[in-house]
């Protein structure tokens, strides 16, 4: 008997997985809250120096006031960052060029029709600040990165629950600090504890999903929670919509944790993490639990140390071995597995933020387009699950990875004047990377053995937030050169389509408990691969 027997002898789609999974999947509804909650924070509205006040008692309406002391840009808009050194009042009748300029000495005036407040207007990070915005994200994203780095190793040492009960709090508190910060050192700090926390909650709610559940569902299971965090993006909109002071939306979507960490003391820790950590007294004791509210009493008293080791045997053999990262590259298998995905996970986030991290550069309303580029990924998420099922992971991978990258390519050939066109291949690009998300989660997931899975997962999602994080700084080279983001953005998931073909497929195989499991795994499917006959 393997441990997915004794899974499904205890119920492996019973009440306990449908209440265990829906539990940990709710609070993937506000990560994408937290994760593109800068488009809302750090909107930068329109603006400009404040005129000056110094009029020598002459009574001027606004429109004229504007007028001698701002300059126009070549829209005939007033500059953002710069004003006449004086009055001109000449202006009233004429304009003329080579007047003397100066900075936005007495701060700048926003025009705040659509926001009551962000990060922008509160630290004037406009002009020769704008870059912080930027670098804002990038931090937060770092705060991700660490995260990837250290709840990775720490909850395949501690256990995916107490990691998990850390990650929900920290999200809370950290959140609750952010939206009370009084500086914006200090605002990019506890995000950065938010982006760390994020990483805590992905990496130990996934495992906790796929440890439970058999493979037949994970297909489906791993789809319904990708739907949380869509429906998270819907969400965000309309939290945005409503609440336009900064400091109450970040509030809004960091008070759901502290009731999600209440909660969290419910579940139940992996059996397979615990016998491969010599817990056996506790592993029976949960499954017995589950066999319970499973319905399975009889099954239940049947449970004892003796069956779960002897169904564990050869994963307990292997599991004498510590291990570590370094795992994920000393065999062949693992080696490959371990740099296909890092290209995977690395340019499906580098491109993917890169989208959708400036909406208000697409010239159109904020909310709405959140709300598209969130609705695109339901028919994206509803496909490559099919693809997923029928050709199986490895090529749905590629595809979704390669189109992406050509419809942005595309897209810089589209004229700037075009919008609702240039806005369109946005969107669809965007739908192949939230497609290629869900393919790389559920596939590196099954790739992993339970011994080194978080350390594995960890690892890629540190890839994945490394790109999050270069993301951000493209965009600022691309205030010089105006194509280079695109082609970086569409260059990259094309590349690591062909990465993502040298990956063995998972497509209806059990999850592997150990290297050595990967390992034969790996093996079968590239000789499947090299046998194919030539057409």
């Amino acid at each position: 008997m393997a441990f997915a027997d004794l899974l499904e002898q205890v119920g492996s789609t019973g009440h306990f997985q449908i209440m265990h999974v829906t539990l940990l999947s709710l609070p993937i509804l506000m990560m994408a809250s937290h994760n593109l909650l800068q488009n809302f924070v750090a909107a930068v509205p329109s603006h400009h120096c404040v005129a000056h006040t110094n009029l020598s008692g002459h009574l001027l309406d606004p429109e004229d006031t504007l007028l001698i002391s701002i300059p126009l840009d070549q829209q005939g808009r007033p500059e953002r960052c710069r004003r006449y050194t004086h009055p001109q009042w000449h202006l009233l009748h004429t304009n003329k060029n080579g007047i003397n300029m100066q900075g936005c000495v007495d701060g700048w005036k926003y025009n705040m029709t659509e926001m009551t407040s962000t990060i922008i207007t509160e630290w004037d990070l406009v002009c020769d600040m704008r870059s912080l915005k930027q670098m804002g994200q990038t931090i937060y994203m770092g705060g991700v990165l660490v995260g990837a780095m250290i709840f990775g190793g720490l909850s395949d040492r501690f256990g995916r629950r107490v990691l998990l009960l850390i990650s929900h709090l920290m999200m809370a508190v950290a959140g609750t600090c952010a939206a009370f910060a009084t500086s914006f050192s200090l605002f990019c700090l506890f995000r950065f504890f938010c982006g760390m926390a994020l990483s805590g909650l992905v990496l130990n709610s996934f495992s906790l999903i796929v440890e439970w559940i058999p493979t037949r569902v994970r297909t489906v299971v791993g789809t319904g929670t990708g739907y949380c965090y869509t429906t998270g993006q819907l969400i965000l909109a309309v939290v945005a919509y409503n609440i336009r002071d900064w400091r109450w939306l970040t509030l809004a979507v960091s008070l759901p944790f502290y009731v999600s960490f209440l909660y969290s003391w419910w579940f139940l820790e992996s059996a397979r993490w615990l016998v491969l950590n010599k817990k056996p007294d506790q592993a029976v004791k949960n499954l017995k639990a589950v066999a319970r509210m499973n319905g399975r009493r009889d099954e239940a008293d049947k449970i004892n140390i003796e069956m779960l080791q002897q169904s564990m045997k050869k994963e307990m053999s292997c599991s004498q071995i510590s291990h570590s990262v370094l795992d994920l590259l000393r065999k062949r298998t693992m080696r490959t597995i371990t740099v296909c995905l890092s290209a995977v996970w690395f340019s499906t986030s580098f491109a993917y933020y890169g989208l959708s991290m400036d909406l208000q550069k697409f010239g159109v309303n904020i909310y709405l387009i959140q709300v598209i580029f969130g609705a695109v990924d339901i028919p994206a998420k509803i496909i490559v699950t099919v693809s997923m099922s029928i050709i199986g992971r490895r090529i749905s991978q590629c595809a979704a990875l390669m189109l992406a990258g050509i419809t942005i390519l595309i897209n810089m050939l589209v004229p700037y004047e075009l919008q609702t066109l240039r806005t369109s291949l946005a969107v669809i690009g965007k739908g192949c990377l939230a497609a290629s998300f869900n393919c790389c989660y559920l596939y590196s997931g099954e790739l992993y053995p339970t011994v080194i899975r978080q350390n594995g997962m960890g690892w890629v999602s540190m890839m994945a937030r490394l790109g999050a994080m270069v993301a951000p700084l493209v965009l600022l080279i691309g205030e010089a050169v105006a194509w280079f983001p695109g082609f970086i953005y569409g260059g990259a998931p094309i590349l690591s389509g062909i990465f993502a073909y040298f990956l063995p497929e998972t497509l209806a195989t059990p999850l592997p408990d150990t290297i050595q499991d990967a390992e034969e795994s790996g093996l079968v499917s590239h000789s499947k691969w090299i046998s194919r006959p030539l057409k």
